[in-house]
């Protein structure tokens, strides 16, 4: 099994700062995809970056210039830093990755979460 550990939610005020981590651990050969995902109260879970295995990374729309995804492929880690906060961004992120596990096949893994909450 591999669980995806998230941690750097909290509190912030808009315009603020945070830096979220994600590190993966288990029966782990590969890791292809390393996402964060976001849920707001009553919301559906939307994608908000994306890096792959080649760096390749993807960004919804509205964290476009404010937010930025790295992976430490040595660590099995996933970063968001997340810069000029607004409180539209308050919602509970997750963390998920896409790996091969040591029994060849391919499976996606979620994080528990933690919440960001951007307010004054």
């Amino acid at each position: 099994q591999v669980q995806p550990v998230e941690s750097g939610g909290g509190l912030v005020q808009p315009g603020g700062s945070l830096r979220l981590s994600c590190a993966a651990s288990g029966s782990i050969s590969y890791i292809y995809t390393m996402a964060w995902y976001r849920q707001g109260p009553g919301d559906q879970r939307d994608m908000v970056a994306t890096v792959g295995s080649d760096g390749n990374r993807d960004y919804l729309d509205s964290v476009k210039g404010r937010f930025t995804v790295s992976r430490d492929n040595a660590k099995n880690t996933v970063y968001l830093q997340m810069n000029s906060l607004k409180p539209e961004d308050t919602a509970v992120y997750y963390c998920t990755v896409r790996y091969g596990s040591l029994d060849g096949n391919e499976y996606r893994a979620w994080g528990q979460g933690t919440q960001v909450t951007v307010s004054s």
